[in-house]
């Protein structure tokens, strides 16, 4: 029954969905080449909290726990589950404060209005997979932007979606990266659940009323601890409070 539900409100939330990011690619456009760095965030932020308030459609609601936790005036590693390519839209409202950047896979830098924009010109790193010689320096470059200038960045270290909340093994490689060239920063484990329960039919149809959760554990200062502690910490925190 919820599947046939939910035909006609995916419907109807893939047109307003598709609505802001194609209102906001201009809005983007003109906030950054007029306004500067400042407009243009301001101008995501703006759009995340469209696309995260769009998804009450589907009865979605959020809870955002533990922002007490986050350090402020300094660079972040915010290291995440990843459930659903509606992980984003939360994290960049809920979190404007930190501006996230993000690590994403070099093809969403094109083709898809208001995202790839903000990718390409946000300070985010577009990487290809495949490439270890792109994608090594591309994570370098955004560790050094984001602690130069006390920004974060958001990685999912299982490099591909959970479709059941199961968390998949973490990739060491871009954390290490990450560790290495932002040494003043922290390392921010953040848990999401309930998430990939939006996409459990597929793209098309969506889940109807899903409970999403984001929780953030305390952070972890670079400066005190080995990458091998830090990785541990970090992985423990997040996977232990996964509701699968």
């Amino acid at each position: 029954m919820e599947k046939i539900i939910s035909y006609p409100l995916s419907f109807l939330f893939g047109i307003v969905f598709f609505f802001w990011l194609l209102i906001f690619h201009p809005i983007q456009w003109l906030c950054l080449n007029l306004f500067g760095y400042k407009a243009h965030k301001k101008s995501v932020a703006i759009l995340n909290w469209f696309l995260t308030r769009t998804t009450h459609i589907l009865g979605t609601t959020y809870n955002f726990k533990g922002l007490k936790n986050v350090p402020k005036n300094v660079p972040l590693i915010i290291v995440s589950n990843h459930q659903s390519m509606y992980d984003i839209p939360p994290i960049i409202w809920f979190m404007r404060n930190w501006h996230p950047k993000f690590i994403s896979k070099k093809e969403l830098g094109k083709g898809i209005p208001s995202v790839s924009f903000n990718l390409r010109h946000g300070g985010s790193a577009l990487i290809d997979r495949k490439d270890p010689k792109q994608a090594l320096p591309a994570i370098k470059q955004v560790a050094e932007y984001i602690n130069k200038n006390n920004y974060s960045v958001v990685i999912f270290p299982e490099g591909t979606r959970s479709k059941t909340g199961v968390p998949k093994q973490f990739s060491v490689n871009g954390l290490r990266i990450l560790y290495e060239n932002a040494p003043d920063a922290y390392f921010l484990p953040v848990t999401i659940n309930n998430s990939w329960k939006l996409t459990k039919f597929g793209a098309f149809p969506l889940g109807l009323g899903s409970r999403v959760s984001h929780i953030v554990h305390k952070p972890f200062k670079i400066s005190d601890y080995s990458f091998g502690e830090i990785f541990e910490k970090t992985q423990k925190s997040i996977v232990d409070s996964v509701k699968a």
